[in-house]
């Protein structure tokens, strides 16, 4: 990292500051930038005081450790000529995608179709847990605890794999003054063990409320 006094220059021409932050914000949109997002990137200023000689080669940039970009980086930008100077450039940084959004109140146990969720703008780069960009990536699974409508879905928020499925056929079990009574189904709401959800018997066409009870089959509520 470059220091006040690491670079003395008697007549030499001086590097320009602002050359230096428009070299980090200009790679990390280049190269940083996520499929599908658009980042908005601003170098902090660099100290007034700080003086280096005018690079005779094009500045080198990276980020140390390759690592994913966040809302707070710390570009390099480096003199690669003999003697030549390396600065650091703090960024800060915005990027922002269309991610899954809750459209309702979710409960432990529930799985997610296209009604439950809406695609959101959102800055990716200041969600620390993640997030889930599309339907697809969820994957049958269902959700770990229960979420409020408005939530950024987060890979943590999904557990294991449905159950029951819309449209699934179902076993149905019902207790009725003691005695157990099974009948077919179809399954109108997804779900992981727990879930409660709404199944149509397949005799009657009753809707009847339900838990699901394990892979493929129900619990009648009384």
């Amino acid at each position: 990292m470059a220091s006040l006094a690491a670079c003395p220059l008697a007549a030499a021409a001086e590097q320009s500051l602002a050359a230096i932050r428009t070299s980090a914000v200009s790679w990390l949109e280049q190269h940083r930038t996520l499929p599908d997002a658009r980042m908005v990137a601003e170098a902090d200023p660099l100290d007034s005081r700080l003086r280096l000689t005018e690079c005779t080669a094009p500045l080198e940039v990276s980020l140390p450790g390759n690592r994913p970009v966040s809302a707070r980086v710390s570009v390099v930008v480096h003199c690669p000529v003999p003697g030549g100077w390396t600065a650091r450039v703090p960024v800060r940084v915005k990027m922002f995608m269309n991610v899954l959004v809750t459209t309702r109140p979710l409960a432990r146990g529930d799985g997610l179709g296209a009604a439950d969720v809406r695609l959101e703008e959102r800055d990716v780069a200041s969600l620390a847990y993640g997030y889930v960009a599309a339907l697809d990536q969820v994957g049958g699974r269902a959700l770990a605890r229960p979420i409020n409508a408005g939530t950024v879905l987060t890979p943590g928020m999904l557990a294991g794999r449905q159950a029951v499925r819309v449209g699934d056929a179902v076993s149905m079990e019902a207790s009725v003054d003691g005695v157990v009574i099974h009948a077919d189904g179809v399954a109108m709401g997804a779900g992981d063990t727990g879930a409660r959800v709404k199944v149509r018997n397949a005799s009657s066409g009753k809707i009847l409320d339900a838990v699901v009870s394990g892979p493929g089959s129900v619990a009648v509520l009384p």
